[in-house]
């Protein structure tokens, strides 16, 4: 049963969205603790930085590139078995050399960490291809 796209999807005063209350959501600007994730850091170009997350993110099964615009990329994920989406945001933040993320189910309370582990993975390939 597909699930409608939440409507606080995209970059809003320079940042994502926070998370909603229930712990199926991970953000790096969120002020809520249970729900913080580090950023990723990059050198070179904006450009190559998304280019390289494209990448990435091409090669895992059952995710999907939906948007590509200016510095964001949204992305939706979805489970194997129940096919529950997540919606997985970037924005590059030029002046920073960071990548601010966010990672949140669009149905249920808990995602038993999927999201937060999916958000680890992605930064350990970021990471390791340099």
């Amino acid at each position: 049963m597909p699930s409608a796209k939440p409507s606080e999807l995209g970059v809003i005063d320079g940042k994502l969205a926070d998370c909603p209350s229930s712990p199926n959501c991970v953000s790096t600007g969120d002020p809520e603790k249970s729900h913080q994730i580090r950023p990723l850091f990059f050198s070179g170009t904006p450009e190559s930085a998304l280019t390289k997350l494209v990448k990435i993110l091409s090669q895992m099964p059952r995710t999907r590139l939906v948007m590509q615009k200016d510095n964001y990329l949204h992305f939706e994920c979805r489970s194997r078995i129940f096919q529950f989406v997540d919606d997985l945001e970037f924005y590059v933040d030029p002046q920073a050399k960071t990548i601010q993320i966010r990672s949140a189910s669009r149905v249920g309370y808990s995602d038993f960490g999927v999201n937060r582990k999916r958000v680890e993975k992605i930064r350990s390939a970021f990471v390791k291809d340099g």
